[in-house]
């Protein structure tokens, strides 16, 4: 049965209406065509690393004023006229956060200009992909323009079948509507172009902060480098003779001892009030160490460090006995138990070793101490879970905050003499209940 002819009117109609959505597309491209050539410069982003920098202080700002009370705490008897090496403590401190700060951005900045690398391929594919889009469209365009309302007009005014003319204009219908789609894509590769623009100009500007940060950190570090070797020199028969004080040595050990004790009992409090539910047995203390006096052996050459190891798990560490190594190479010029003139058996290792030397954690664990200490200068301690610690003293710069997670050979310092030290090295403690033990014990020394 033939198909029944639609009324003129009616055709003519929705020609009209096939034409409209085809202009209105046509109209768009070209706008976008023009913005493409004469696009305008936007004006950079504020960068939001300020604001990153600002929400990691106020986290440890609570953690720290809890270890400012605990060393308030430790320090409240004593006089700070008691040790010359106080002295120093504003400027190895200085030189300490100095370090720490360069560090830190140098880290950043590697990763900022890797993500700008990123940036920068990501932008060339998409230059690539508009100008591969938008030279389909100005074709589409140009052809439609030259051609397309011709054909149109010569279809409504050939004299064929109504509904075969309907059919020809619902195709045109189609092609606009891939035309649209087109269209599209190509607004989302100008929205992306931008976007990478705008995300390329954020990590430039943050490279510029990085640099300004870095250049500011160098001078300070420089000048209190300065003032500590100035000071050293003014106060260098004094730091001789109290070096000698037995009675010092003994306030020392019992500084040490009671901060820890203290960090023990505060860490304690958190996990009970935090995971309740979750805690572990605790593990076994090792044998108490016999107090033997060891000036005389030769001194120990270490020329191994501690390698990269997975995350801390409470009760582990006790199974690395005999398996783990000393943080810095070096020599070991005080051992566990030997004299120091009149003064008590040391409680741990002092390795000799270049200053600025990286002295890296023996074991997975927390930072849980990271400041100047009367007697041990810049003083980093780690937790290790079950109770355990280690303790690294004399270091030139503390290169982890209190709070810090450190994996098993994590750098988290760098050697040298702050605390009033006469050699650059690393003073080694490790303890398990408070109690100090002797760390050759534990470790392989290769």
């Amino acid at each position: 049965m033939p198909e029944e002819p639609l009324p003129f009117r009616a055709v003519h109609g929705r020609f009209r209406a096939c034409c409209n959505t085809i202009r209105r597309p046509l109209r768009a491209a070209i706008l976008l065509l023009a913005c493409l050539a004469c696009a305008a410069q936007a004006a950079p982003r504020a960068t939001d690393r300020s604001k990153q920098k600002a929400a990691a202080e106020a986290q440890r700002a609570d953690l720290r004023q809890q270890l400012d009370s605990l060393k308030r705490e430790i320090t409240k008897t004593e006089s700070a006229k008691d040790s010359v090496a106080d002295t120093l403590a504003a400027s190895e401190a200085a030189i300490s956060n100095a370090n720490r700060s360069l560090r830190e951005l140098a880290g950043e900045q590697q990763q900022t200009e890797a993500r700008i690398r990123l940036l920068s391929a990501e932008h060339a594919r998409l230059t690539v992909s508009v100008a591969d889009q938008q030279q389909r469209l100005s074709k589409l365009l140009r052809d439609q323009y030259v051609t397309g309302n011709e054909n149109r007009l010569k279809l409504l005014l050939s004299g064929d079948n109504p509904n075969r003319i309907n059919r020809e204009l619902q195709y045109m219908g189609y092609v606009s509507q891939a035309q649209a789609a087109m269209i599209a894509q190509l607004r989302a590769s100008l929205k992306a172009v931008e976007e990478n623009r705008e995300a390329t100009q954020n990590a430039k500007e943050e490279l510029d902060e990085i640099a300004q940060e870095k250049l500011a950190q160098k001078n300070v570090l420089e000048k209190e480098k300065s003032r500590r070797a100035t000071l050293l020199s003014q106060l260098s028969n004094k730091l001789t003779a109290q070096r000698k004080e037995a009675g010092r040595l003994q306030r020392d050990q019992q500084r040490l001892a009671g901060l820890v004790d203290r960090l023990t009992r505060l860490i304690a409090e958190q996990k009970k009030a935090a995971a309740a539910k979750r805690r572990q047995p605790v593990a076994r203390p090792s044998k108490s160490p016999t107090r033997t006096n060891r000036a005389s052996e030769p001194a120990l050459e270490n020329r191994a460090e501690p390698a990269h190891e997975p995350d801390a798990q409470d009760g582990v560490f006790a199974g690395l006995r005999g398996k783990l190594r000393l943080p810095v190479r070096g020599s070991i010029t005080s051992k566990f138990g030997s004299k120091r003139e009149d003064g008590p058996g040391a409680k741990g290792l002092f390795i000799r070793t270049a200053e600025g030397a990286e002295i890296r954690a023996v074991a997975a664990g927390k930072v849980v101490f990271a400041d100047w200490l009367r007697g041990f200068g810049n003083l980093i301690i780690v937790d290790h879970g079950s109770q355990y610690m280690t303790i690294y003293g004399n270091n030139q710069a503390l290169l982890k905050h209190a709070g810090d997670t450190v994996r098993g050979g994590d750098v988290i310092a760098s050697a040298g003499n702050s605390g009033g030290s006469e050699h650059s090295g690393l003073y080694f403690e490790m303890r398990h209940r408070g109690r100090a033990f002797d760390p050759l014990g534990w470790v392989t020394i290769r």
